[in-house]
């Protein structure tokens, strides 16, 4: 395919997975001939020229692949050790205009021994050999009668086709032009030990691990593989390329399964079929910014690597040009439209319900550690005091302690609509909480008028004064209950609101004695509740009530007049906004980079899994213009606005593994930064341009209790 380079007065290709840290690398099988060295040369080659075609970096084939990994004493064999060289030598010329680095098995002389090797391959060269450390010896395995373990082989070089290039265990194969993609091979039974070389390789500074397979199949042991691929991904911190042998290996006394498979960081991207009949390969995009960003944040990694360093300080690194397409060759790998909501529906009940179990242990540890006092909480009929009060309610349940102890309370002001208000009552009655409403329109226009707003004048002003009177006056009244009736007040506001700064600050939402729901993101509540619904936390009034609040549009509700505020409109959709916090916040990636991967997510409805039970109306697509616009806003509000309300955030429990947004805890950052960083970062690329504000601010509203 043709190669497209931006020139230097053209901004970098938006589309180009190349531009945003990722690599595509695939896993290779396929028909092996026995002991046909050139026809095996032919089928590598035809795998890379379709690798080239669809924008592979780095293609990884099966041990031994140029020969067979079963041909026993056959590898002692002079005629078919010269066959196999030359053999690679069609490789290595064939290799001369592609694209991947081609990383092939073969049986090489070295010195007075065979090594079981895997060699690099790159446009035309040899770049460097690596030969099996553990060559294995039981049960099936005789291949020490054979080949020579290489463990011991650093520093060293072989001639491979009249050159002398790089030999040992101790190579690193990295890209000049895409930061971060290090390669390192092993060999099947490498990985299998308790110190595999792939480990050091890593602690080395190697990204991508490559296991170049035999491994003839028996029952459980492809779960075993996973098992192990899996394992050596997520202590890596590293993306683990797994090729094995298939169709044409000989069945003597063993059979062949040709399981092919790519893990990232503990996580499966691709895995193609297993028995198959032809050529099959496994493609995945990995992300070489999320291993780097994971391996910098988490600091016992690189402490690891100086325990080690006698090992890992003498690795050689082997640099070369990839030089990658800059154009759309799309994305090969899944991306989540809802980061902390997983479309999985097991692992999404799972989720559910160590979250919600979280919350409620939170919650009974403080009230048991601080006295037992009572519950105060405001309940709107909105999703978030919705959900706190159910976490209320079930850690009273656990606590052996009655849910009267719970002192709810429905405030309504001057927009609270009768079916919100409804709900809440509902909800208050099924659940058996002490309940009472209080209505604060008497002191919010006392307020208002020894303020002397406009509206006590009887204009219709509805501006930040107005809208958080109500708002302050709702947490004022819960503090001095609590006072009054030997409580504490529970919070509501969650994850996202804290993202945005959609909050009152001080003697408004942003302010409780303890907030269950501060952990969590606004996409993943709706969930959590429908859990509760299905899992029968509660009885059926409870849940028909719940089911209603589902219902219901994200509003303050307070602005009257209008027929139902909606946040989003104002702020942007949170479906948007909560992918956006989850790759700051877990990964730190760019703004360009989160863009792309919006885009990738949500720009067909179609395509792609939906969480279960998310509503049929409500799954839309976003173009880029839209997803550039509401970046921007969060950009601005999170780096350049809402710190200020964070670093003074009550407690409450981490619930997602994307983070948490406690000064405390996972988040730690100055309350007077700027987003000029992150929006210049929006701006190298050239996007489609945006429409309307971007500021967070619709025309002619007000932005309300986010500047409060």
């Amino acid at each position: 395919m043709p190669r497209l380079h931006p020139s230097p007065q053209q901004p970098p290709e938006f589309r180009s997975l190349y531009q945003h840290g990722f690599a595509r690398v695939a896993a290779c099988t396929g028909h092996t001939v026995i002991a046909d060295p050139h026809a095996n040369a032919e089928a590598v080659l035809r795998q890379a020229r379709r690798c080239d075609g669809e924008g592979v970096a780095v293609a990884v084939f099966p041990e031994m692949g140029l020969c067979g990994y079963s041909i026993e004493d056959l590898l002692l064999q002079d005629a078919l050790l010269d066959q196999v060289e030359t053999a690679l030598q069609e490789v290595v010329t064939g290799s001369a205009e592609l694209l991947p680095v081609l990383v092939v098995g073969a049986p090489l002389r070295h010195r007075n021994r065979v090594y079981n090797c895997a060699v690099v391959v790159h446009r035309g060269r040899v770049l460097g050999v690596v030969p099996k450390s553990y060559p294995p010896n039981y049960r099936e395995f005789y291949e020490r009668r054979q080949i020579a373990s290489g463990d011991d082989e650093r520093g060293g070089a072989i001639r491979v086709g009249g050159e002398s290039v790089p030999f040992g265990v101790d190579l690193l194969f990295a890209a000049e032009d895409v930061p971060g993609l290090v390669l390192h091979a092993e060999i099947c039974e490498d990985m299998w030990v308790p110190v595999p070389p792939s480990a050091e390789a890593a602690l080395a500074g190697a990204t991508v691990l490559a296991n170049l397979s035999g491994s003839p199949i028996t029952v459980g042991r492809a779960e075993d593989r996973k098992l192990m691929c899996r394992s050596a991904s997520s202590r890596c911190i590293a993306a683990y390329v797994y090729a094995a042998a298939g169709l044409g290996e000989s069945t003597t006394d063993l059979s062949w399964d040709g399981q092919t498979m790519i893990y990232e960081n503990g996580a499966l991207l691709a895995e193609s079929d297993r028995f198959p009949l032809d050529d099959q390969s496994a493609v995945a995009d990995v992300d070489l910014d999320l291993l780097r960003q994971e391996r910098s944040r988490t600091g016992s990694f690189d402490d690891n690597r100086r325990t080690h360093t006698t090992r890992t300080a003498d690795f050689r690194t082997v640099s070369f040009l990839l030089d990658p397409p800059a154009g759309d060759l799309g994305l090969r790998r899944r991306i989540e439209r809802f980061p902390f909501v997983p479309a999985d529906p097991d692992r999404l009940a799972q989720d559910c319900y160590e979250a919600y179990n979280i919350q409620v242990a939170g919650l009974q540890q403080r009230l048991a550690a601080i006295g037992g006092p009572k519950v105060v909480i405001g309940v709107s009929g909105g999703l978030d005091s919705t959900h706190a009060l159910i976490v209320a309610a079930r850690a009273m349940d656990r606590a052996g302690r009655p849910r009267s102890d719970i002192l709810a309370f429905t405030l309504p002001g001057f927009a609270t609509s009768d079916h919100t208000k409804g709900n809440a009552h509902e909800l208050m009655r099924s659940l058996g909480v002490t309940a009472a409403e209080l209505d604060i329109t008497p002191t919010a226009r006392l307020m208002l008028k020894e303020m002397d707003h406009p509206f006590a004048s009887g204009e219709p002003v509805y501006d930040v004064t107005f809208e958080n009177v109500q708002a302050g006056l709702r947490t004022d009244y819960l503090f001095r209950l609590a006072n009054q009736r030997g409580g504490i007040v529970l919070g509501t506001g969650d994850l996202s609101e804290l993202a945005l700064g959609w909050s009152t600050y001080g003697v408004g939402d942003q302010m409780s004695h303890y907030n269950v729901n501060s952990g969590v993101p606004k996409t993943l509540i709706q969930h959590l509740i429908r859990w509760v619904i299905g899992s029968h936390q509660f009885g059926e009034d409870t849940d028909r009530t719940l089911a209603a609040i589902l219902d219901t549009e994200i509003s303050p509700e307070l602005v009257p007049g209008e027929e139902m505020q909606s946040t989003e409109s104002k702020i942007g959709p949170y479906a948007l906004h909560d992918f956006t916090l989850f790759h700051v916040l877990r990964y730190g990636f760019r703004p360009s980079k989160i863009a792309f991967l919006a885009w990738h997510a949500w720009h067909d409805p179609d395509g792609g899994a939906w969480p279960p039970g998310f509503p049929e109306a409500e799954r839309i697509a976003y173009d880029l213009p839209e997803i550039r616009r509401w970046l921007e806003v969060f950009c601005r509000r999170f780096f350049g606005f809402a710190q200020f309300k964070r670093s003074a955030m009550p407690n409450g429990p981490k619930v997602s593994a994307g983070g948490s947004l406690s000064p405390r805890g996972d988040w730690r950052a100055p309350s007077d930064s700027s987003a000029r960083t992150w929006l210049r970062d929006l701006a190298r690329f050239d996007l489609p341009e945006t429409t309307g504000r971007t500021d967070g601010r619709t025309e002619g509203a007000t932005d309300t209790r986010a500047d409060g």
